[in-house]
């Protein structure tokens, strides 16, 4: 006698779910530089999977409160899980209502990264420490003898390799400050830019 099969098992296809994204949206005030950046960030293999990141470049260039304001309304959509806005204090005359603009945006849960004088000065701190006062002239001129651009854009390619480079020195700097009593804004230089680069790449946060 033949040994009774057993009845075969239908098959069964294993569908693999794909985690669901994140979806920042970052609020930007400038058209050029920090666009740029933040493109070449979302193509970022290890942010785009775990992140749709959404960038939002103020038509007018609005001031920061104007900025913090946008993204409060957009934080109240249930399908964006954080806003972030990008603004510069600059020097020597700085932006108006800056401190309004962090109290609203502790208040209606918006991140910030703000950087002292200007986004010039966290393009810098990917190739080099930068301790120095700097006005937002001086940081424009540093950063572009560090990748040769002519203009305000920028090749995010030279810079996102170097994100963990920034962050460490980013860090320093805040540290240096925090230990000084240095507070907002005579915290220049400064950037915290890193914060946000930390909350999308996970392989930065312990930097």
């Amino acid at each position: 006698m033949h040994p009774k099969r057993r009845p075969s098992k239908p098959l069964k296809r294993s569908v693999e779910r794909r985690a669901e994204l994140r979806t920042i949206v970052i609020f930007c005030e400038g058209k050029n530089s920090e666009p740029d950046y933040i493109r070449g960030i979302k193509r970022i293999p290890e942010i785009a999977q775990s992140s749709a990141v959404n960038l939002e470049i103020d038509p007018e260039q609005g001031v920061p409160l104007t900025l913090v304001r946008r993204a409060g309304q957009r934080l109240e959509d249930p399908e964006v899980d954080e806003c972030w806005c990008l603004f510069d204090v600059e020097w020597p005359k700085n932006h108006p209502n800056l401190r309004q603009a962090i109290e609203l945006a502790k208040s209606s849960g918006v991140e910030l990264a703000i950087s002292n004088p200007c986004f010039e000065l966290w393009l810098l701190l990917h190739f080099k420490d930068s301790t120095a006062f700097l006005s937002t002239a001086d940081a424009e001129r540093a950063s572009k003898k560090c990748d040769g651009r002519p203009g305000k854009s920028i090749n995010s390619e030279d810079y996102v390799n170097f994100r963990r480079d920034a962050c460490r020195r980013a860090i320093v700097l805040d540290k240096r400050h925090a230990e000084n009593g240095t507070l907002f804004p005579k915290d220049n230089p400064s950037s915290g830019v890193y914060r946000l680069i930390q909350s999308l790449d996970s392989t930065v946060r312990l930097v």
